[in-house]
């Protein structure tokens, strides 16, 4: 494989996208290498969020709160905005968008996916990290916003890639690793 052929950014009306499906972007040199490759905006497709972790916090969401979202709206947004959903998102997501300079277009399903009730929160984010949109209905909606290319070259994230040395760190990030991880889809 040549080097950048295993990210997919490809051309569309002028903008250049990049594809990260769901575990690839919780790995930060995935997204960074998308953008190294020219990628303005990056989708992020997700089947993710309230299952349990060694995070405090997270965790299933009990199935009454879903049931119940209709009389209890409340009740359930806490559940899908704290630790278990969007608090961890919030975590990590903008500082993808931020420090690579790139708008993020996250989109997680709503709902049961399976045997696992997932929280939604489908987003974009904006090349400072900002979200544009967000999705907080329990429903399968869409959202839209019009992005402007003139925040790309502004931002944090293009200046730090511009203030890169790789030759500082080319041995060190360049060494052989043997993933330790094991992912629950896995198991």
């Amino acid at each position: 494989m040549a080097p950048g052929e295993e990210y997919c950014v490809f051309d569309l009306m002028g903008w250049k996208f990049g594809i990260l499906i769901c575990y690839d972007n919780n790995v930060i040199e995935n997204v960074r290498a998308t953008s190294l490759l020219g990628a303005e905006l990056i989708f992020a497709p997700h089947v993710t969020c309230c299952t349990p972790s060694n995070m405090p916090g997270r965790g299933y969401v009990d199935d009454r709160l879903w049931q119940n979202r209709h009389k209890a709206p409340e009740t359930l947004r806490a559940e899908f905005d704290g630790p278990k959903g969007r608090g961890w998102l919030m975590r990590w997501l903008p500082a993808r968008a931020y420090d690579n300079g790139v708008y993020y277009a996250f989109s997680n399903p709503i709902g049961y996916d399976g045997e696992h009730l997932k929280n939604g929160n489908s987003m974009i984010l904006d090349p400072y990290g900002e979200v544009l949109s967000e999705i907080k209905s329990f429903e399968d909606d869409i959202t839209v916003v019009r992005i402007t290319k003139d925040k790309i070259p502004l931002s944090g994230g293009s200046r730090y890639k511009n203030a890169r040395r790789p030759e500082l760190y080319r041995d060190i990030i360049g060494q052989p690793h043997e993933s330790k991880t094991n992912p629950v889809w896995l198991k």
